[in-house]
């Protein structure tokens, strides 16, 4: 496994519970902004490894939960999200610039 994808998942590791990130804040904070589609690939990687990656706090820049398909179910991501008291409705979640966890602002 690539050092970039060891480093995706540390930051992933750092979210707080409740709050939600993007894939491309998580790329500009690892200096490849360009990458948020490698991070994407990373997430889908993320539910295999021997540390938990909580992958469903990484949604598009949106808000959107495009990720939900590398779930167990299709409802896993929204409930995950939901579980942390993260209201979620078609598929994005609600209030999302005011859940925005910035690793470039909280992690420097």
């Amino acid at each position: 496994m690539s050092d970039f994808y060891q480093n995706v998942f540390e930051v992933v590791r750092q979210i707080p519970a409740g709050r939600v990130t993007s894939y491309g804040a998580i790329a500009r904070y690892l200096g490849t902004a360009g990458s948020s589609r490698m991070v994407g690939w990373a997430m889908n990687l993320s539910h295999h490894q021997e540390i938990y990656v909580p992958a469903h706090r990484v949604v598009n820049r949106n808000g959107l939960l495009t990720g939900k398909i590398h779930f167990g179910s299709p409802d896993q991501m929204q409930e995950l999200l939901e579980n942390e008291g993260i209201m979620v409705e078609d598929d994005q979640v609600v209030d999302f610039k005011t859940l925005f966890w910035d690793p470039m602002t909280e992690l420097r």
